[in-house]
């Protein structure tokens, strides 16, 4: 890569404004703002009628003098605001040249500069890190508000380089990857290094805003900064939000205004009638000095009344309210019963315009998993070769007599399971169930950590992953570690390590997983899980019956509210796989519709699968959470609540939650999958 030649460019520079304001623009940005208010305008115009010598009655200083008060108090109060939300200067470990890491601001970091860091300010490639296998732990709660933590991974050969500070400054790449978009869960490029391409996607890439966890140090290589880092691609632009109450004071001060006006031309048209009929008399012996007109005069008399009565227009109105407001925060700030004891955190009211809005929320749009629910996934039940597994007598439970896993060394403690016939058909070998737990050993996304003989830690992504891969564990098919080219398992006390060929990734329009093994007996397999109208849809025909009866599992898994996913497996063809890989890696390498190519290729082979079976994961909704809908829906708050479940599982939660009641009698349920669909349905209902 031509070094020189991209430092040519003009790239964005790393700074970036979260502030509506700078020392330049404060004054009459905020001025125009504030003249938005419709008595602060009246008393603009009022002011400019007063230094009007011909119907000017009182001193402009009656007028300055409140409204420069004003704007003061309302003005110090956004300066506050702004100043709050403006991001600090942050002092990073650049490594411009091979002299050394040298400090330097994070304003100032180019693009291609590489640097050592813990709290990323720019877009990165992930080069190397202090982990085994150049593994970096980052949290996302910034980006998207999820405090698990995510796992990212270096390339082997840029995480060779290590923390060789001469090696990474000689590092000779070249990086092509698509512009600076929004899209937080995507990222296509390539890496080219001593002829040979390498892909990137969203693995490799460290995005602004995220923060280094459990890590000591890595290394990262700017790829977008400032305004193109996808952090601030997302942020709209800063816009002055009026409140409903803003909007009310609006409106009453223009009815006031509009009395006012009424007043001023009743008072106008008297004294033109004084003028024309009484005001002659005196003219005889006191001529007017101007000689205006009865009608001129009476003109300028409404003017003038409308300078004498301007106390009329409540302008103190305006600052009583942001005392209001201000003091509303500090009641915010110290509310004992907004404070969250575990975390030590309490409520913080972040800016004093918006807080009278929080007593008129008519509708509450929520998530389900990690809002209304733990996070936190317990392996429950399962279904294998159209046998249901997890369902225990009252008696066993009553008992407390769960399975006893001393059999497996390594097995998690804190796992918990009572159906004893399933760790009966695993030592039994039953060809099914080993099958079952090795796709789920192998399917992941899951790191591993041993830090001693026997104690693993697991780093999962999601949650869902985490329990899945800790059933199996428990069950005798341990995880114990993973490398780019190959995974390590435990088998029933039978250390093998699989080759990893290829990974199938999981995202929101797929809604599977998938990943190609080669066994130590050299068998290729893909194992793939996902929703189960998405594997239905790709299974043999030959599965037909168990597809039935593994129906009728889920739909009952899915009625206890529990989360569910079906699995499957096909052994594939050494001669067909070994083109469909050179074309994979050609589709993984292409900078133009590579999600495309990739879609067709994992579309062209997750098909004739052959089902397992499906797995149904508990999330326990979080303490008070009914109580709290209840009292909501008591203060005629609409609820909306997201959820990608299955509708069984939904409507399930929807009672446990109190969203809905026992007594609603007939639950509405549409279904359409379009805009006509629906409209449709929504006539064909009596209700509506």
């Amino acid at each position: 890569n031509d070094r020189e030649y991209n430092r040519s460019f003009k790239y964005a520079t790393n700074a970036i404004k979260t502030s509506k304001y700078n020392l330049f623009t404060f004054l009459p940005l905020n001025l125009f703002e504030q003249f938005q208010r419709i008595a602060n305008a009246y008393f603009l115009v009022l002011l400019v009628l007063q230094l009007i010598p011909q119907i000017s009655s009182l001193s402009w200083f009656t007028t300055v003098v409140p409204l420069v008060l004003v704007l003061s108090v309302t003005a110090a109060k956004d300066a506050t605001d702004d100043i709050v939300s403006r991001i600090s200067n942050i002092t990073v470990l650049s490594l411009p040249d091979k002299n050394g890491l040298k400090h330097k601001i994070f304003v100032n970091l180019k693009f291609f500069d590489c640097f050592a860091l813990f709290l990323f300010q720019a877009d990165l490639l992930l080069l190397s890190s202090s982990e085994p296998l150049n593994l970096v732990y980052i949290e996302t709660a910034e980006l998207d508000g999820e405090t698990n933590l995510k796992v990212k991974q270096a390339l082997p050969v840029t995480g060779d380089l290590g923390d060789d500070i001469e090696k990474l400054a000689d590092f000779n790449g070249e990086v092509r990857c698509e512009p600076p978009n929004n899209r937080l869960d995507r990222f296509s490029g390539t890496l080219t290094f001593a002829g040979q391409k390498y892909p990137l996607d969203n693995e490799k890439i460290l995005l602004r805003g995220c923060t280094l966890r459990n890590t000591d140090w890595c290394f990262g290589l700017v790829l977008f900064g400032g305004q193109e880092t996808k952090l601030m691609q997302n942020c709209g632009k800063t816009t002055f939000k009026r409140t409903s109450i803003d909007r009310l004071m609006n409106v009453l001060v223009l009815c006031i205004f509009g009395f006012l006006v009424f007043m001023c031309t009743i008072l106008a048209i008297g004294n033109y009638i004084w003028e024309k009929n009484n005001g002659s008399n005196f003219t005889v012996f006191l001529p007017r000095e101007d000689g205006n007109s009865e009608a001129f005069s009476a003109f300028l008399t409404f003017w003038s009344y409308i300078i004498i009565l301007n106390t009329v227009v409540p302008i103190s109105l305006y600052v009583s309210v942001e005392i209001i407001r201000l003091g509303n925060s500090f009641y915010i700030d110290w509310d004992r019963k907004m404070y969250h004891s575990s975390s030590d955190t309490p409520a913080e009211a972040r800016t004093t315009t918006l807080n009278e809005e929080l007593g008129q929320i008519k509708y509450i749009f929520s998530d389900k998993t990690g809002t209304l629910t733990q996070n936190i996934m317990i392996f429950n039940k399962c279904s294998i070769n159209g046998k249901s597994y997890g369902t225990v007598s009252l008696t066993v439970l009553l008992h407390k007599d769960p399975v006893d896993f001393s059999f497996n060394p390594l097995a998690d403690p804190r796992f918990v399971f009572y159906d004893h016939s399933l760790v009966e058909a695993v030592k039994l070998d039953n060809p099914e169930v080993h099958t079952f737990f090795r796709l789920l050993a192998l399917c992941h996304t899951v790191m591993a950590e041993e830090k001693q003989e026997g104690e693993l830690f697991y780093q999962a992504q999601s949650p869902d992953e985490g329990a899945l891969v800790t059933a199996a564990r428990n069950f005798g098919f341990v995880f114990r570690s993973r490398t780019p080219e190959s995974i390590s398992i435990m088998e029933m006390g039978n250390q093998r390590n699989y080759e990893l060929l290829a990974i199938l990734d999981f995202n929101n329009v797929r809604k599977r997983m998938s990943v190609i093994v080669r066994s130590p007996e050299g068998k290729l397999s893909l194992y793939c899980k996902g929703a189960d109208t998405i594997i239905y849809e790709r299974l043999d025909q030959s599965c037909s019956k168990l597809m039935d009866v593994t129906t009728e599992h889920l739909n009952e898994f899915a009625g206890e509210g529990l989360r569910t996913l079906a699995l499957a497996y096909k052994d594939l063809d050494e001669g067909y796989f070994s083109q469909w890989k050179q074309r994979h890696h050609e589709a993984s390498t292409s900078l133009e519709d590579k999600d495309t190519k990739l879609d067709k290729l994992y579309e062209e082979i997750e098909k004739d699968l052959l089902l397992l079976g499906a797995t149904a994961i508990e999330d326990k909704l979080q303490d008070g959470v009914p109580q709290t809908i209840e009292q909501l829906a008591k203060a005629d708050i609409k609820i909306w609540v997201l959820t990608g479940d299955k509708q069984e599982t939904a409507e399930n939660i929807g009672y446990s939650c109190n969203l809905l009641q026992e007594e609603m009698n007939d639950i509405f349920i549409v279904s359409g999958h379009s805009p006509e669909e629906v409209r449709l349905e929504l006539r064909s209902d009596e209700f509506f």
